[in-house]
């Protein structure tokens, strides 16, 4: 979406471009500022495909996706930002080698970065156990958010084998420009402060919402062009 400065946007676990990013306008108000938008879907979500071969699945998967497509597209002057899933997908990169001008990580905390199977394990009993959760639970309104998305169980699940945890070494030598973004009640990944603070430099922005509702709210796209704007 948009022409201008190349920015790819990785979404979250479970959903995929158009609800992160285009429902709820935070591609049309990065483009409009003079961006060219570039939203990938990641392997297992949304329109890209969802083998379930487990050899779809190595570690480290989805980074490996982020490099080959901006191999692909030929950019070497971009900028890199990510939602949960897709933070943690931008930071992996970040620790191997990938140099956007700056990057945003957004709806994801240090616990989340450091031990990824913490989280692994709840989505794992989710994916596993559906159909069973009390309504209201937490677990009952992810499985909600999977069937919003139309998401592939089995590929998803898969999707858990590809994480990989990040050191705090690895976090101490990124050497980019870095902004955390983080709803002010989520705690799902830990702390999206403590994140900022275990990278050199970088900076912490808190907005309204959980996990969730951050990703409806406005400020998240402010908050992410923000930052881009030079």
């Amino acid at each position: 979406m948009g022409q201008g400065r190349p920015i790819v946007m990785i979404h979250g676990y479970f959903s995929n471009a158009m609800t992160n990013w285009v429902r709820y306008g935070h591609a049309a108000l990065i483009a409009a500022a003079g961006f060219r938008v570039i939203m990938p879907d990641l392997r297992g979500h949304g329109e890209s495909a969802k083998p379930h071969d487990a050899s779809a699945y190595p570690p480290d998967a989805l980074a490996r996706d982020g490099f080959a497509l901006i191999a692909h597209l030929g950019l070497s002057d971009y900028d890199l930002a990510g939602y949960s899933l897709g933070g943690r997908t931008s930071l992996r990169m970040l620790v191997q080698g990938a140099t956007p001008r700056r990057a945003v990580l957004c709806g994801m905390g240090l616990d989340g970065i450091l031990d990824t199977q913490g989280r692994g394990h709840y989505f794992k009993r989710v994916l596993t156990n559906l159909g069973s959760f009390e309504r209201g639970s937490s677990e009952w309104m992810t499985e909600a958010f999977l069937k919003t998305t139309k998401g592939d169980p089995q590929a998803l699940l898969q999707i858990l084998d590809t994480f990989v945890d990040t050191t705090r070494a690895e976090l101490a030598a990124v050497d980019r420009p870095v902004h955390v973004v983080t709803g002010a009640e989520d705690d799902d990944n830990g702390s999206g402060e403590a994140l900022a603070e275990a990278i050199p430099g970088a900076t912490f922005r808190s907005i309204p919402g959980n996990h969730m509702s951050a990703v409806t709210r406005p400020e998240l796209g402010q908050a992410i062009l923000d930052f881009l704007k030079p």
